[in-house]
């Protein structure tokens, strides 16, 4: 019950009543990356979800509007060149992440699921068609990103998604929202850049 429906009315309700809870801090932020560095406020980026649908995610923006963009920030060579003064704050108590409240609300994304992947990361794509974890939607957060998130191997992340939607469960999604609120508080599994370049 709770994974055929239940799920996606506490995914619209919660977004709602956060995006208009939230609505100061969302505009403190926008004036704030506008002051900071110019360019959009919002960054889209193009990312695989439910069913191997593709979706525009949305994100504030924390990196110059030149920046690499369709590779991840842990793979870059020198992230400190590209990130903002804002976007470093906002990245690391991941605030950056809150307009995927909308993305929740217009139904692509949930709360809890694996973690969307680029549109070009094709082996963990692949790796989440062959489990079956690309059946559920993407969600803000995940099991991932409760052991370990940059720091993971594409194949453990896979291997931790497809465990994920074995057994979707209310008691499940919310022991991860609670592990997720405790990392970012202590800023666990955070990496910026490519420690072997």
């Amino acid at each position: 019950m709770y994974a055929a429906g239940l799920k996606r009315f506490l995914d619209a309700l919660f977004s709602c009543l956060l995006i208009a809870v939230l609505s100061p801090l969302f505009l403190f932020i926008v004036l704030w990356i506008r002051k900071d560095s110019p360019g959009k406020v919002f960054f889209s980026q193009r990312r695989t979800g439910r069913g191997g649908t593709e979706f525009q995610i949305k994100k504030f923006r924390t990196m110059r509007s030149d920046a690499p963009h369709d590779i991840p920030t842990a793979e870059l060579r020198d992230p400190d060149l590209w990130i903002t003064g804002s976007g470093a704050f906002l990245r690391r108590t991941s605030l950056d992440e809150l307009p995927q409240l909308f993305n929740i609300l217009r139904g692509e994304m949930s709360f809890v699921g694996p973690r969307p992947a680029l549109w070009n990361q094709d082996d963990l794509i692949a790796l989440r068609k062959e489990s079956g974890a690309d059946a559920v939607r993407p969600g803000l957060t995940g099991l991932a990103q409760t052991h370990g998130r940059d720091e993971l191997p594409v194949l453990v992340k896979a291997g931790l998604d497809a465990e994920y939607v074995k057994q979707i469960t209310f008691a499940a999604d919310f022991h991860i929202l609670a592990e997720t609120v405790s990392g970012v508080l202590a800023q666990r599994g955070v990496r910026e850049g490519n420690p072997n370049e």
